[in-house]
């Protein structure tokens, strides 16, 4: 009897092992996301990467906002191990100036069954509309134009500076100035030579691109300037960012690794 007992108290430790073992989780990217600051009025949104680490398919039951401004949409159908999602926080910035932190709650039957997400920010009062520009100003306005729009980086790893370079010319009848790019990543800086462009002169412009955010990416870059001729000039910066690439492409050197150039 009590060899009876024996088996059956292992055989349900094994089963209740292996229960445990079989089991999906959510790994991801990161759990806070900083807007910076955002413009009152804007939806800001953003996407929260995940993987299937686990053995077992995850299904999300529920995303909970802590607030009725906070939008969240996730996946619906099951994510099979090794698998990548997103869940899109987006918050309603309209009549909201001033900080906030709000957290999302993803429960799923993946281990851990709640999983916390963060969005920050300050919400910005939006200036008033600038008064509308006469003919007159706009032909004497500076223009910038591109002789290309896109730069490609293939891949990168993530926290490796890249540089692209553009060629900018003023084609408008007065002096350009750029004081600035911005993107929603706030991951791109930029070098001007020369830093203001006469009219009919070009100037090389630099965009410093640091990736954070791994898998394929596109940054709109927006130029900052003195042209008021129509909508700010935008460039494009596109990259498959990686962890490593010195794990796909090295040679041992004295026994040291090194990677190709």
């Amino acid at each position: 009897m009590k060899k009876i007992y024996l088996f059956l108290t292992l055989a349900l430790a094994v089963l209740t092992q292996g229960m445990v073992s079989a089991q999906g989780v959510l790994t991801f990217e990161k759990d806070l996301h900083d807007f910076g600051n955002v413009t009152e009025g804007v939806q800001a949104t953003y996407e929260f990467k995940f993987k299937n680490t686990g053995n077992q398919p995850v299904i999300i039951s529920h995303v909970q906002a802590s607030c009725g401004c906070t939008t969240p949409e996730w996946p619906k159908e099951a994510i099979l191990p090794g698998k990548t999602g997103v869940v899109k926080a987006g918050y309603n910035s309209a009549g909201r100036p001033g900080a906030f932190n709000k957290n999302l709650t993803v429960t799923s039957n993946g281990n851990p069954e709640q999983i916390s997400l963060f969005i920050k920010g300050t919400v910005v009062p939006k200036a008033s509309a600038p008064a509308p520009r006469s003919a007159e100003e706009v032909a004497k306005s500076p223009k910038a134009d591109f002789t290309s729009t896109t730069f490609d980086f293939g891949k990168l790893e993530k926290g490796q500076k890249a540089t692209a370079k553009f060629t900018l010319k003023n084609t408008g009848k007065s002096d350009l100035n750029v004081t600035g790019v911005q993107t929603a990543c706030n991951c791109v800086s930029y070098k001007m030579s020369p830093s203001v462009v006469k009219a009919g002169q070009s100037a090389k412009l630099e965009l410093i691109y640091n990736p954070q955010v791994l898998q394929d990416r596109i940054e709109t870059v927006t130029l900052v300037s003195n042209d008021i001729t129509g909508s700010p000039a935008t460039l494009t910066l596109k990259a498959k960012v990686v962890e490593s690439l010195a794990k796909q492409s090295s040679l041992k050197v004295n026994k040291a690794s090194v990677p190709f150039k």
